[in-house]
């Protein structure tokens, strides 16, 4: 193996490594010589790599939400409801992105997130490709709300299990359950965001 595919191989082993103990752990109470155990690697790799812990999670979480923005993607052929289920379902595959960002959420409050200009970007993307989606109808402002609105409903019953539990009565980690909240959220963001009638 050259020292190139050494040098990738090595971070790629860090990233996966860090993706796992930050979801677990958050900023704080994350581990960098766990990160290294788990990887397999001494741990001054990681600050040859990346500089410092905070350095470290900026990656791993700019990494998961790229994932995100290319695994559900919103074009001018997707309606909300079709967006909404997309999201719930990725979300469902990969419980440690909503994880990742409660931890970020929690680590810099209301400050600025690292790299907030480019992930930004990917969301005003999406806003346009909304707007298309829904032939026009919506105006910049709504469109970004509707957005909103949509992330929330997908993610919420997955961030709090517990409340999801408690109202439903039921596990969340059933998977009948999820597939019945799945077709709720479909149903519901398709009536709430058709196009309003005009009356004659």
């Amino acid at each position: 193996m050259s020292n190139t595919s050494r040098t990738e191989n090595t971070r790629t082993l860090l990233l996966q490594a860090a993706r796992h103990e930050f979801a677990a752990h958050g900023i704080a109470g994350a581990r960098v010589d766990r990160i290294a155990e788990r990887a397999g690697v001494n741990k001054q790799r990681i600050y040859a790599h990346f500089g410092d812990k905070e350095q470290l999670f900026r990656h791993v979480v700019g990494g998961a939400v790229d994932e995100l923005s290319q695994a559900v993607t919103l074009t001018d052929d997707s309606d909300p409801a079709s967006y909404v289920t997309r999201i719930f379902d990725y979300h469902r595959s990969h419980p440690d992105l909503l994880r990742l960002l409660l931890w970020e959420a929690l680590h810099y409050g209301d400050s600025p997130v690292p790299g907030e200009e480019e992930r930004a970007g990917l969301y005003d993307a999406k806003v346009a490709s909304l707007t298309e989606a829904m032939g026009g109808s919506a105006s910049g402002t709504d469109a970004r709300h509707l957005l909103l609105t949509l992330i929330g409903l997908a993610a919420w019953p997955q961030i709090t299990p517990q409340l999801t539990r408690l109202v439903l009565g039921r596990d969340p980690s059933d998977e009948e359950v999820r597939d019945q909240m799945r077709e709720h959220l479909e149903k519901f963001t398709r009536n709430a965001a058709a196009p309003p009638t005009t009356s004659a």
